[in-house]
């Protein structure tokens, strides 16, 4: 499919803000999310641009035996070529690419790709170049207003906060090492080593609480408790890991490897005495403030909870009709992206390091199929966010961030600055935007409360290093913090070496 566009308005000369180029538009739709796109930049275009380059530089340039601004045009050009060539080049690309935006004749979701440097403009006749873009999908939308939605609510109980309270407060625990053998709910540090024919990884001193489940971003160990339970240092454990169908390592897909644990030592987590220094250190005053925002956290995280399911329904019913296939190479390109818009929302209601990690591992075993239909919603949502004009203010953001500073006990200003030296700053404007399209359906919907599951997910825990692939997104964000402290969220106490 091609359509050829020509855009050939009144010139406005002098303003190269008003200036309308006459350009010749070509776009070959070369799969669902993709565009070849081939301009053609008319002669006069080509001069109009030139002449105010040269009219430009005949005002600042020196040139021996002319006064400044009196240099004849015909010398700035002869003398000037490269420069004027690569300003041409630079105003002549600009300009078009930005018509080409306002025209609305696509919608890219990327820089476009072509090679700048290898750009040339002609001497004489027209310039012409090409380039491929990944563009949004096209399609109609569905009746988004008035969708009946089931609204999952429970209250937050005192048993939920002292639960929460004890998760919270194993990241300021410590180590002692016991010479009892490992039980459930104790920890072990331990080298974990993985085979399949041949060594694939070792991961040297990790230490890792006894639960029923072992996560790993491609594969997991059910019954860990009840495998190292009773080990002591010097024990060695065998177990087989299936790798996840959707692990970053294609080959290794669906692969059975074996795994030997080799035990080290037993330790047993001290959680912290709620001492008025240590309280102060945390920024509470006493135990019955922390109780305070623990409570907050939690019910952050109900809002969370219920925004997820009544999302997942209301996302559900906008894209049944959102059969259009979405390209391979684009669905792993923002797999990365995907799992950081989780992981902010997730911060941002409040969760634990472990828990974000143990949702982590979770989307990367499925990050294809999850990150497809993310896809799809993204696209879905920001239509409809552009059609109802919603936007982010600047104070929504910092709103945001005081409360991913607060459940971290970091400076905002710290955790700005960590978003966007990660690159994750976007992604938060994005991911509020979206939640403020999701909350624009809801107040549209109609609702019918139902009693909503207590969640657990204590019975997993938690490695960020995959067996045979890169480490995790949010290890790589976290480092700086955790750094901070003897240990961080959760017991999560990892010191982790990887070898191999």
């Amino acid at each position: 499919m091609s359509q050829e566009l020509e855009t050939d308005q009144d010139v406005t000369t002098g303003d190269t803000d008003t200036y309308r180029m006459s350009l010749t538009v070509d776009i070959d739709k070369t799969g669902p999310c993709q565009r070849h796109v081939r301009v053609v930049v008319p002669r006069k275009d080509l001069d109009h641009f030139r002449s105010e380059a040269v009219q430009e530089l005949s005002g600042s340039a020196s040139v021996p035996g002319f006064r400044s601004g009196r240099v004849p045009a015909g010398l700035i050009e002869k003398r000037f070529r490269k420069e004027l060539d690569q300003q041409l080049r630079q105003q002549v690309l600009m300009q078009s690419l930005q018509q080409l935006s306002e025209d609305n004749q696509f919608d890219p979701i990327n820089e476009p790709d072509f090679d700048l440097e290898g750009l040339v403009i002609p001497e004489d006749g027209d310039f012409q170049y090409e380039f491929d873009v990944e563009v949004r999908p096209e399609f109609d939308l569905p009746e988004y207003k008035g969708l009946k939605i089931e609204r999952p609510v429970r209250e937050v109980t005192d048993e939920q906060v002292n639960a929460y309270r004890e998760r919270y407060l194993r990241q300021y625990g410590s180590f002692e090492s016991t010479s009892e053998p490992a039980a459930a709910g104790d920890y072990i540090t331990a080298s974990f080593a993985f085979i399949q024919d041949k060594p694939l990884r070792k991961m040297s001193d990790l230490t890792v609480q006894l639960k029923p489940v072992l996560q790993f971003p491609d594969g997991q160990l059910t019954g860990f408790d009840e495998l190292v339970a009773g080990a002591r240092p010097g024990d060695t454990r065998n177990a087989t890991i299936t790798i996840s169908a959707e692990a970053e390592s294609v080959e290794m897909r669906g692969e059975t490897v074996q795994v030997e644990i080799q035990v080290t030592d037993v330790k047993k987590l001290v959680l912290p005495e709620l001492t008025s220094e240590f309280l102060g250190s945390i920024g509470v005053e006493d135990a019955d403030e922390l109780n305070v925002q623990i409570r907050s956290m939690l019910e952050r995280q109900v809002q969370y909870e219920q925004r997820q399911a009544t999302r997942r329904q209301i996302l559900d019913k906008i894209t049944e009709s959102a059969d259009w296939e979405l390209p391979e190479k684009l669905v792993r390109k923002q797999v990365e992206n995907a799992l950081r818009r989780e992981i902010l929302e997730m911060q941002q209601a409040g969760f634990t390091t472990q828990q974000i990690r143990a949702r982590e591992n979770q989307l990367r075993q499925q990050s294809v199929t999850s990150t497809r239909q993310a896809l799809k919603e993204h696209f879905v949502l920001d239509r409809i966010a552009t059609k109802e004009e919603v936007e982010v203010t600047p104070p929504e953001i910092d709103a945001e961030i005081y409360m991913m500073a607060i459940q971290r006990g970091e400076n905002p200003r710290r955790v700005r600055s960590r978003l966007q030296k990660s690159g994750m700053f976007e992604n938060l404007e994005a991911q509020i935007r979206e939640r403020k399209a999701v909350d624009f359906l809801l107040k549209h919907a109609e609702f019918s409360d139902v009693p909503a599951p207590v969640t657990d997910d204590s019975s997993i825990e938690s490695v960020m290093l995959s067996i045979c692939g890169p480490q995790s997104t949010i290890e790589s964000h976290d480092d700086e913090h955790d750094h901070d402290h003897d240990h961080d969220h959760d017991g999560d106490h990892d010191h982790d070496h990887d070898h191999g």
